[in-house]
Parts: structure tokens; C-alpha cells; sequence
């Protein structure tokens, strides 16, 4: 089967600036492609690329197994759902969703056919004699996703559709947006800066910086294994403990030496691994540091460690302590019996951590 999408070494060019550099990524039929990064990483100027909003400098990119490098958008058999929505405000919500067939000559009975079907599943059927005006934001997104929808395209392309809603909204919109892209098996392209969202939404995520792609993997491929530091700390939520240690290699393993503020160093044996240098960055998530009696785990090792803050969050309670430098966050049961300012026995899961290299930020394991 042809991939659904297909970009090979496309480059994007502003005069002498180059924003996008040799992006290669390709989706099957009902992928969930989600474009994530920081502001100005070049995520949006993709997603135009794809969308023949914006020309590209530099290679080729397909659709549905045909070449659309030089296609004009309404050709590329595409929908897009904007940040703003982009409604038209003098008309109805049935009006703006059927808008686009109704100009591509698509007849009344089939027009009428496919609002029906759209507004029951969005769930805007009592909507739809109203004005954009008069809708709330999340509305209006629906409406937005509406208009898409009745295109029924090879590809939908969104572009932070939710960054306008406040928290509680996007929550139930993200949700929305997955139960949309199961019911209907669509291959989606998906914009956002919300490495939470990438996680939910996404089948595969491509994440970028600088106009360079860090790293392409499935959500828990990029979770578990960065290819590098700047992953790690930018996916997840709280972020990868990124901790400076020294590695000493032994007949069964390595020695992993963490400095502690007060006292000697924690030295944690790693025996998976027997071919460190001896500066790395060790990488382990907070749920990877976490009270004793949680981890029954034969590569759990438990060490003492000094808590400066108990961050409580319901189920969990966060514990912010100091090793290699750096403050580093356990993540502890609701009823743990840690106190700040004394000392704790945590457990470190070392089947779970990556390491990095300090120089070039890649990943070693």
C-alpha cells in the first residue's frame, strides 16, 4: 500500500534563511501524524507545505501516490481546521459547513445528506440556523471540524486547532478529535506545541527544532527511548531527569556514580550495559524514582536521598530532590511517608533509563 503522504528531502527557504532542512516523513492510510515542538521550530510551514499553501525549495511531496510538489491546495484533495477557525460570520453554522460543496457544484440532496450525517456526528444539530457569533469557542471549533469533515479528503491537516480553548475544553475537544479519527479511519496531519496533545492524539510523532526533525516514533518509542536530550526533556510531563554522572564499567556492568549535594556519591550498578564513556547524562523519568515498597522489580535499586520539596498532586506526590547539580522529581504515592528537609530511601528503576552523551546530546543505550 502507497503511503498516504510522502516527503522526501524537502527543504523550505525564506531568501538566504533556511526554515525547513531535509525533512523525510511518510504516513500510511489512517495514520495520525502529530507535528510537535517549540514555537518557531518550523512545525506550521510543514503543515502549509502540505497543504500547497506555501512552495517548497527543495524535494518532492506526495498525496495519496501522486505527486503534488507543484499542485495548487484546492487540487491536493486536502481539509484543513485553523487556529481560528476562519468561519464565515454573516452565515449559519449549516451554511459555512456546506459552503465548500456547495461551490464545488456538489448538488442539495447531497449536501443536505452529508450535514446531517456531519452535525449528528459533532453533535451541532441544534446549532445549525446559528451564527458564528453566537456559538462559544469550543462550538465554533465543531463547526470548524464540520466543514472539514463534509469534504470527506484523502487528508486532513490541523493546525493547533485547540490552542484558542481554555484548559478543560481542550481536554474534551482532544478527546473528540480521537473518537473522530477511529470512527472514521482519516489520515490526519496535526499541529501543536503540547507535548501532552502529541501523546493522546498521535499514531506517529514527528518532533522538530530548527527546522530540523529530532526524532520520528511512535508515541511510547518516543517517550522511552529519546534519540536525544533535547526529546527527552521536551517530551513529557514533568519533563526527563536529566542528571550528570560518571560511569565505571565492571565485570557484570556499570557503576553509575550520581554526586549528592551532602555526603558521598549514590553509585547505582546498571547490568545491562557495559559500554559507557565516562561522562553521560542519565535520563530516568519520575516514575522511575519511586518509593520502595512500589517497585518489586529486580533492577530497582534503592538508594538515600535528602528531600528539599513535597510537591502533593492527588494521587501522586512529587518530591523534588538535588543529585549531579541538578534538581531531579521522584514521583511518590499519594500516602508516602516522606518529609522535606530529611532523608528517604527512593527506588531508581534501571531498566527504564536512558543515557546521553554531554558532548553531542545523542542517545548512548
Amino acid at each position: 500500500m502507497a503511503p498516504i503522504l510522502d516527503i522526501k528531502n524537502l527543504y523550505k527557504n525564506y531568501g538566504p534563511v533556511e526554515i525547513l532542512k531535509d525533512i523525510n516523513v511518510s504516513i500510511e492510510p489512517g495514520d495520525f501524524l502529530v507535528l510537535v515542538g517549540p514555537s518557531g521550530c518550523g512545525k506550521s510551514t510543514l503543515l502549509n507545505c502540505i497543504a500547497g499553501l506555501e512552495p517548497i525549495s527543495g524535494g518532492t511531496l506526495s498525496i495519496g501516490g501522486q505527486d503534488m510538489t507543484h499542485v495548487s491546495p484546492k487540487d491536493r484533495d486536502i481539509a484543513m481546521v485553523f487556529q481560528s477557525y476562519a468561519l464565515y460570520p454573516t452565515m449559519s453554522v449549516a451554511k459555512n459547513i456546506t459552503f465548500g460543496m456547495k461551490v464545488r457544484g456538489v448538488d442539495q440532496e447531497t449536501q443536505d445528506k452529508k450535514l446531517a450525517q456531519v452535525a449528528q456526528q459533532l453533535q451541532i444539530e441544534a446549532l445549525l440556523n446559528r451564527r458564528p457569533g453566537q456559538l462559544s469557542g469550543g462550538q465554533r471549533q465543531r463547526v470548524a471540524m464540520g466543514r472539514a469533515l463534509v469534504r470527506d479528503p484523502k487528508l486532513f491537516l490541523f493546525d493547533e486547532p485547540l490552542s484558542n480553548l481554555d484548559a478543560k475544553l481542550r481536554v474534551e475537544m482532544r478527546t473528540e478529535i480521537k473518537a473522530l479519527h477511529q470512527n472514521l479511519g482519516a489520515s490526519m496531519v496535526y499541529v501543536t506545541h503540547d507535548q501532552i496533545e502529541a501523546m493522546t492524539l498521535a499514531t506517529k510523532i514527528v518532533v522538530m527544532k530548527g527546522g530540523v526533525i529530532q526524532q520520528i516514533g511512535s508515541p511510547a518509542e518516543i517517550y522511552n527511548r529519546p534519540a536525544n536530550l533535547f526529546v527527552a526533556d521536551f517530551m513529557g510531563s514533568p519533563a526527563m531527569n536529566l542528571i550528570p554522572a560518571k560511569a565505571k564499567g565492571k565485570g557484570d556492568g556499570t557503576d553509575i556514580e550520581i554526586a549528592r549535594k551532602d555526603g558521598s556519591p549514590i553509585v547505582l550498578t546498571d547490568t545491562r550495559t557495559s559500554s559507557l564513556p565516562e561522562d553521560v547524562i542519565l535520563g530516568v523519568r519520575p516514575e522511575d524514582i519511586v518509593d520502595p515498597d512500589m517497585r518489586s522489580l529486580s533492577d530497582a535499586q534503592v538508594a538515600e536521598c535528602m528531600i528539599d520539596i513535597l510537591e502533593p498532586a492527588g494521587a501522586d506526590t512529587f518530591a523534588v530532590l538535588q543529585l549531579g547539580g541538578k534538581h531531579v522529581t521522584a514521583r511518590l504515592h499519594a500516602e508516602t511517608s516522606a518529609q522535606a528537609g530529611k532523608a528517604q530511601r527512593l527506588a531508581f528503576d534501571l531498566s527504564k533509563v536512558s543515557y546521553f552523551a554531554p558532548d553531542t546530546g545523542l542517545r548512548l543505550n
